[in-house]
């Protein structure tokens, strides 16, 4: 078996795929040791990874251990509460929940943001190309990958954008693991989270706006979202919304300027091809490397000799899924065309989940990078990285996947 599992090394953050691979050698789940002296079982096979998230003997709801105290600090009271979302929630409470959060965002509501982030995109490529022609060169993440995701996540919940760079402090802060950044910073983050959607909701019922967020709120109270669960839902797009785009943008990014040849078919071919190379970041990169923890109720035979037993932690590794090389031929490889050939007819990744809890905010995802990549690229013909593609620095953690920085010049 491999090494104990150290989340916040970077070397396993830069490159967790041989690790992955290693593992899934053994089985398609497998129990090991983290760095913390913990122990859990990854599933890192495809077809197990589609089982167990459609599998209801794997909860969602995080253990309450009998005699565990109250929480008894500012921060741990704030986890609880924002932690109250529904991807830490089972059936039947999940299936209310999901109701309520779809009927706002529907697939028009959604669509319904394009000329919006249209004009986010053109505007950020513009700010690009002045902060290249002045300095040389630019951190693609900052300039563009995070911002974007944010001010369209910012309309989604109808938040100001003066608010939106403490916003992206925060939610990085509490998506990383502890022992990575300065003490007390994923306290201050999540009591900081928790009093701004506190004021954040209350604003919406004093002055609601044409944002999703504030549909939901409207339609708290009987039959909808209490006000537990209204922060709760905050929280969730705003991490879900932007921390999974800002990757996927980022990734896409790197592996178009590292490929050259796609992207230069991807520009010649148009909307299906950019379709095609947006399904294979998302497979070959995929920006959640893992769901949040399951716990088993029972017993339960995965096959393969993988047998984890009742009430053991379970973490899905879907970027270790989505390289299962019985599914996808060379799953190394960054193969946009794998979803044009037989009628696009290749294995579906599960970057997105798969189930009762496959992500709400995927047509977003994907109409954000459908929108973004081509006119990036348009407006910015001339870009090239300005690093070692093997030397970037990624997030730690087992949760989201992405370069930290991505250094690029261009002349413009």
């Amino acid at each position: 078996m491999p090494d104990a599992l150290n989340p916040a090394d970077p070397a396993f953050a830069r490159d967790p795929y041989p690790y992955y691979a290693r593992l899934r050698a053994e089985g398609p789940a497998a129990r090991v040791a983290l760095a913390n002296g913990t122990h859990a079982w990854l599933v890192t096979g495809y077809r197990q990874a589609r089982e167990v998230l459609a599998d209801p003997r794997f909860s969602n709801v995080p253990p309450r251990a009998a005699g565990r105290p109250k929480p008894d600090s500012p921060a741990q009271r704030a986890r609880g509460c924002l932690a109250r979302h529904m991807l830490n929630t089972d059936a039947p409470d999940h299936t209310r929940l999901r109701r309520l959060t779809t009927a706002a965002f529907t697939p028009r509501r959604v669509d319904a943001l394009r000329p919006r982030i249209e004009r986010l995109t053109a505007d950020l490529v513009g700010e690009t190309a002045e902060r290249l022609a002045r300095d040389g060169s630019v951190d693609l993440v900052d300039a563009f990958a995070f911002p974007l995701p944010v001010l369209v996540i910012g309309e989604v919940l109808g938040v100001p954008e003066a608010d939106r760079a403490d916003l992206r402090t925060w939610t990085y802060r509490v998506g990383s693991p502890a022992d990575a950044l300065a003490p007390g910073a994923v306290d201050e983050a999540w009591t900081s989270l928790h009093a701004y959607f506190t004021e954040l909701i209350a604003q919406k019922r004093r002055a609601p706006g044409d944002d999703l967020f504030s549909v939901l709120v409207r339609d708290a109270g009987e039959g909808g979202l209490d006000d537990g669960e209204l922060l709760a839902m905050a929280f969730l797009l705003l991490f879900a919304g932007y921390e999974t785009t800002m990757n996927l943008l980022a990734s896409a990014s790197l592996l178009l300027l590292t490929h050259p040849g796609e992207l230069a078919t991807a520009r010649r071919e148009g909307p299906d091809r950019w379709a095609a190379v947006t399904e294979e970041v998302l497979r070959h990169a995929s920006p959640l490397e893992g769901t949040t923890w399951r716990r088993t109720t029972e017993r339960v035979d995965l096959g393969g000799g993988a047998v984890i037993p009742a009430d053991a932690s379970v973490l899905v590794v879907l970027a270790a899924a989505n390289r299962d090389p019985e599914y996808f031929p060379a799953p190394d490889a960054f193969r946009p065309d794998r979803y044009l050939a037989d009628g696009g007819r290749a294995a579906a990744h599960v970057a997105f989940g798969h189930g009762p809890h496959f992500c709400l905010g995927s047509r977003l995802a994907r109409l954000e990078a459908a929108i973004a990549l081509p006119l990036l690229f348009a407006g910015l013909p001339e870009l090239t990285l300005a690093a070692d593609p093997a030397a970037l620095d990624y997030r730690p953690g087992l949760l989201v996947r992405g370069p930290r920085v991505l250094p690029v010049r261009g002349t413009v």
